[in-house]
């Protein structure tokens, strides 16, 4: 039986300005901006970390596991996430999430965060250009930043099960979930010349599984760090996908994922359409192509196109759903919702782009970036145009064109104006954030697996939280309100 699909999403915004332009100072500002305004004073435990571990358990030498900057700025919130600085970027870690509606409330949090931070640094600092960051995956100039997701996985799947069954959906979900981008970075696409692209990432992977993540991007990443009791868990870090300022996109990202998810692990990877023969291949093409007709061979003889994948997977987990199975993934009105949203996006990206434009990003981009050019008489190479891309995904209001195109919301600002400060109710993050916000001063640091505190006197105490699903406001929320300080909530724990 599925066990329950825990997810969340880890954004590295673009960013220019700050101190002489270098985008590490830049990030290290908002985040320490972020801290200093008294939002949070929690470090990150790094104790845990295990980048290096493959869940080939036999890594190919060309491999290396990213490397932990336990240097850079570096914080937990009080909603359970984590703000920090990722080589050159500020990266919005969310919370565990349990349903992708929530999922989507905490990724949407983490814009008003780096809002927050960029308005704070800017009030503060005089002496150099402004700070603004973007909600993207590239800068044009052949530099691409990840937005990875991550979903809790049965351990007794066999790893190639589950590149088996997931991967034709990863390389193929860009037809309703990309970003859309402006014309091409690499030299892979110098014979097509595209001018636009479906999506922002799909050019920078080069192989089908692997470890980096920087280098040598892989469609299915290896990386085996379960953030829990790794007897029990997997959890599949994803690194291919857009940053998406739809609201209906990000729902769909990962409600669509963790479903299929959830088939795999009830049916097994068989009843998946096979692979393409090409994988990277596949994937480059099917990014590149406004038709959505361009097949790929597969291997078992077939051809498929990008849409023609997507429209068996949404089938397979429509089925499934009619079954009476999905609980581990989202009630039946969200499942519901989910189904119906994945659908019309299919079925209007290939007969009716108008009547998605309100939810499919690289839609509404195209639309915006054609406008523009008829309007202008402008050639593709007009520098407006790459512009217009970046502008799309600026997070400032005023600012934001994905604001002014008519997006489609799932969530109320209300909503998104809680869960800025509080936890999910439903996973461990609501131990987390609760915590930090009651006994700050008492936090050494913390992370998704355990917290660490410090009553004064030696040693420091670890509690951890190995299951995902514990820790939740109906197991422990009683505890905490009555909780005065760490120590009488220790010791109601039993850790003292």
């Amino acid at each position: 039986m599925a066990i329950a699909k825990v997810l969340g999403i880890e954004t590295e915004y673009g960013i220019t300005g700050g101190p002489d332009g270098d985008p590490v100072i830049a990030s290290s500002i908002l985040v320490n901006a972020f801290a200093r305004n008294g939002e949070t004073k929690v470090n990150w435990d790094f104790g845990d970390e295990s980048p290096a571990n493959d869940a080939r358990h036999m890594p190919l030498l060309t491999s290396a596991a990213p490397m932990v900057e336990s240097h850079l700025a570096n914080t937990v919130l009080t909603n359970g996430a984590r703000f920090y600085v990722d080589h050159a970027h500020p990266e919005y870690s969310s919370p565990e999430c349990r349903t992708p509606l929530s999922g989507l409330l905490y990724d949407r949090a983490g814009e008003d965060v780096l809002l927050h931070a960029v308005r704070v640094a800017n009030a503060t600092s005089h002496d150099s250009p402004p700070i603004t960051v973007y909600k993207n995956n590239s800068d044009g100039k052949g530099n691409s930043y990840g937005t990875h997701e991550n979903y809790l996985v049965e351990r007794e799947i066999p790893f190639p099960d589950i590149v088996r069954a997931i991967a034709p959906h990863l390389l193929s979900r860009q037809v309703i979930l990309g970003a859309g981008k402006v014309g091409y970075e690499t030299e892979y696409f110098d014979d097509l010349s595209p001018r636009f692209q479906l999506a922002q990432r799909s050019e920078f992977f080069e192989e089908l599984v692997g470890l980096e993540t920087t280098l040598k991007r892989p469609i299915v990443n290896t990386r085996d760090e379960p953030h829990g009791d790794p007897e029990r868990f997997r959890r599949l870090h994803v690194i291919i996908g857009d940053a998406n300022m739809s609201e209906v996109a990000t729902f769909v990202k990962l409600g669509s994922t963790a479903l299929l998810l959830a088939v795999l692990e009830d049916r097994g990877a068989d009843v998946f359409p096979p692979m393409p023969r090409t994988p990277v291949r596949a994937v480059r093409a099917f990014g590149a192509d406004l038709t959505l007709r361009q097949g790929q061979e597969c291997v078992d003889g077939t051809t498929r196109s990008a849409w023609d994948y997507q429209d068996e997977l949404w089938t397979l987990a429509d089925r499934y759903v009619a079954g009476g199975d999905g609980a581990a993934v989202a009630p039946k009105a969200e499942l519901q919702l989910l189904l119906t949203q994945w659908r019309e996006m299919l079925d209007g990206v290939r007969d009716n782009r108008a009547a998605v434009a309100d939810r499919v990003d690289w839609v509404a981009k195209l639309r915006l970036l054609n406008g523009f050019q008829e309007r202008h008489n402008l050639n593709d190479e007009d520098p407006r145009l790459r512009a217009i891309d970046i502008q799309y995904h600026d997070i400032r209001p005023d600012k934001s064109l994905a604001r002014r195109v008519g997006l489609r919301t799932l969530l109320k600002p209300e909503a998104i104006g809680e869960a800025f400060h509080k936890p999910p109710s439903d996973t461990r993050a609501y131990f987390r954030g609760r915590c930090i916000d009651k006994y700050p001063n008492e936090i050494v640091a913390a992370n998704w697996d355990s917290i660490i505190f410090d009553l004064g006197v030696d040693p420091l105490h670890r509690v951890p939280m190995m299951d995902p699903l514990k820790g939740t406001a109906e197991l422990l929320g009683d505890l905490l309100d009555n909780a005065a300080n760490a120590e009488e909530l220790l010791r109601a724990l039993g850790t003292l």
